[in-house]
């Protein structure tokens, strides 16, 4: 769906087809995983490019996020570490609502903010959504080699390098 087609406003939220979707305690691992089956159920490759890992490290990826765990992807460099962690962006919604203007991207449904949430009781429906992309979802950090890391907004988990 175009970014320009989505809601604007918490009422047009609520009253749109992603409001079934927009769960307020869905977690970062709830949205990999829904998703990753989506793509199983579908038989779609879930890592394109990724070669010579289909027995071993994709399974495993696969496993943790089915189970909802965390995991760190170790190993020397160019064993594609970045790649795959780049690649679980392609798990994520690919729109994620927020309340506009909030700097930690506040739930609509659950802020935990107070300006956000003050906003929400003084404005209501009326309360103006954003969206993020998965793409812009996903941030890598500039640190050195030893100490690099790779985070996913919206919740606090890391995929170290």
């Amino acid at each position: 769906m175009p970014h320009s087609d989505l809601p604007r406003t918490l009422g047009a939220l609520r009253a749109s087809r992603f409001f079934d979707q927009l769960q307020p305690d869905r977690t970062l691992k709830e949205e990999l995983r829904s998703n990753l089956i989506c793509k199983l159920n579908r038989n779609e490759t879930l890592f394109p490019g990724l070669m010579g890992f289909e027995d071993t490290v994709v399974p495993q990826v696969t496993n943790a996020i089915l189970s909802r765990h965390n995991f760190i992807l170790l190993g020397l460099r160019g064993q594609a570490k970045t790649r795959l962690a780049r690649m679980l962006t392609r798990l994520l919604d690919p729109h994620m609502a927020y309340i506009a203007g909030c700097e930690i991207r506040d739930h609509p449904l659950r802020p935990i903010c107070k300006q956000c949430r003050e906003k929400c009781v003084s404005m209501g429906d009326d309360t103006p959504i954003a969206w993020i992309s998965a793409e812009d979802r996903y941030v890598e950090t500039e640190r050195p080699a030893e100490h690099a890391d790779v985070v996913l907004r919206g919740d606090q988990d890391i995929w170290i390098e």
